[in-house]
């Protein structure tokens, strides 16, 4: 049965990444608020998303986990500590979420007279024409699975019993910077499927049609983490009994 306190802290903590983390990114390359430099927003975007999911760590962990991303949740069922009836409930309650976010970051910008979602956008990610360095669909594939498995891997680390608990949030932040570091020349970084689908619902046009990569990569990124973190620990789904409770699902 889902919890609903869970459920509730998915959503508004993926509310919240949106709102915040895509507002900076939308205020850094569609506003261009730090002028020409765009290794200025490249930095600024980047700490948004990493800062905000440190304090959304910090602050819902203890309720839900914090996972706020489909991505983070399927690694934690590939891995066995979360049952998959409990995942779907996250996965509806985080693509929520970021649907929410994005449509209340848009109403925002709606208020100023220069905002149009055809010239500053909101945030979307992109391949081809809509990637700074015109990377292919192939290439946006391949970055976006190594960037999240890098990042599912981080967590389902930092979160396990031997790790540092009080340290949990700060890898986790510190990693999702660097990934963004990386991947926003490249994508403009997805790794979580439900940042990706309320600004591609906002925008329509390409955003949209490209939709498709930035879902399926990331849960890819993700499963694989899974399956190296088990072979590392010797965890596996097989070894978790179908009616268990996970004893570790939550990241702090």
């Amino acid at each position: 049965m889902f919890d609903p306190r869970k459920l509730i802290a998915e959503f508004i903590g993926t509310a919240i990444l949106v709102f915040a983390a895509v507002g900076t990114a939308t205020l850094s390359f569609g506003f261009k608020l730090f002028g020409t430099s765009y290794s200025a927003g490249v930095v600024t975007t980047a700490l948004a998303f990493g800062l905000v999911l440190m304090a959304l760590v910090y602050a819902i962990g203890p309720i839900s986990g914090c996972h706020v991303n489909p991505a983070v949740s399927l690694g934690f069922v590939v891995s066995g500590r979360m049952k998959v009836t409990e995942a779907l409930g996250f996965w509806v309650a985080q693509i929520a979420g970021g649907i929410a976010g994005a449509y209340g970051l848009w109403a925002v910008f709606n208020g100023s007279p220069i905002y149009s979602k055809s010239v500053q956008g909101l945030g979307a990610d992109g391949y081809g024409s809509a990637s700074k360095i015109q990377l292919g669909a192939g290439g946006a594939f391949a970055a976006e699975t190594v960037l999240t498995f890098i990042f599912v891997m981080v967590i389902l680390f930092a979160t396990s019993k031997v790790a540092r608990e009080a340290m949990a949030g700060l890898a986790i932040g510190v990693t999702l910077v660097f990934v963004h570091l990386v991947g926003i020349p490249l994508t403009g970084t997805s790794v979580n499927p439900a940042r990706s689908i309320g600004p591609a619902l906002v925008v329509g046009g390409t955003a949209f049609h490209q939709l498709w990569l930035f879902i399926v990569a990331p849960l890819v990124g993700g499963f694989i983490a899974a399956l190296v973190y088990g072979l590392m620990t010797n965890q596996s789904t097989m070894d978790v009994p179908a009616d268990a409770v996970p004893p570790d699902t939550e990241l702090v």
